[in-house]
């Protein structure tokens, strides 16, 4: 089946937004020089051309790995992003981190999927009333707990493997989680400002990481990529369906041999015959 293809970004969106506006020329990093347009007023401005391209290539990538059933991770703990994260990843049902990134989130993440699995039974109880017969100083406990790992996790419930890939928020702040992911060989897309190095991301997004339109802008992107990557995933699982289901009866169809009629009316014919000689005995 041809695949549609993913509505892109202009730079006119991008210009909107202020995606083009970099950091002073002085906290530069000198590995983004290719990704910079030129300066203004000591300020760095980026090429928003090369930022066009990328961002719709990193969009067409999270297609085709959400289209694999694969998670993409959305990461971005400051400010600005905190609230774009969570709203974009739960849009599209993906998994997310924006208070703090824990480390072994990806290099160890058994032991951070058992503490997920706590949170998970933790509320199980809270909602089946089993708190309630509990002292009030130890329901005070627990519930503090669930706070605790619902501020730190609570993104994470979903994710029950491995990322297919990473989409952070500011790559430079997220030097903990760029490792782990380059460690674990676990591609990532991420949007780089012009202090930030992308020589250690995979799939560079110049852009400005401190907007708050820029950031929205991307993320809603990232999600709506992934919802177009899963929507072509279920039309493929039914078209593999519906393509078992006939060869199955094919096989069936195969399966019936019409040689095996003339023996049927011939045993008929036979017990005809032997009827009609113990009917002429009788007589």
């Amino acid at each position: 089946m041809a695949e549609s293809p993913v509505e892109t970004i202009s730079i006119k969106q991008l210009l909107e937004v202020g995606a083009h506006f970099g950091h002073q020329v002085g906290r530069w990093n000198p590995r983004m020089k290719s990704y910079i347009y030129t300066q203004r007023n000591g300020i760095h401005i980026l090429d928003l051309q090369k930022t066009e391209l990328l961002l719709n290539k990193a969009c067409e990538l999270v297609r085709k790995i959400a289209s694999e059933g694969h998670d993409i991770l959305f990461v971005g703990t400051k400010r600005q992003a905190q609230e774009s994260i969570a709203q974009e990843s739960t849009r599209c049902g993906m998994p997310f981190v924006n208070q703090r990134w824990i480390g072994g989130t990806l290099t160890n993440f058994n032991t951070i999927q058992s503490r997920i699995n706590y949170l998970s039974q933790l509320e199980d109880r809270k909602s089946k009333g089993e708190f309630e017969r509990l002292p009030k100083k130890e329901v005070l406990k627990l519930e503090r707990e669930i706070q605790r790992l619902e501020r730190s996790m609570g993104g994470l419930k979903t994710m029950t493997k491995i990322p297919g890939a990473l989409f952070i928020i500011d790559t430079s702040r997220e030097s903990i989680a760029v490792a782990e992911a380059n460690r674990m060989k676990i591609p990532i897309i991420g949007v780089v400002d012009t202090n930030s190095d992308p020589f250690v991301i995979d799939h560079v997004i110049p852009a400005n990481d401190d907007a708050i339109r820029t950031i929205k802008l991307i993320t809603t992107k990232m999600a709506d990529s992934i919802l177009e990557g899963k929507a072509l995933q279920k039309v493929e699982q039914e078209q593999l369906a519906a393509e078992s289901a006939e060869a199955l009866i094919n096989q069936k169809v195969l399966s019936f041999s019409p040689d095996s009629e003339p023996s049927k009316l011939e045993n008929t014919n036979n017990i005809e015959t032997t009827t009609d000689i113990a009917d002429n005995k009788t007589q």
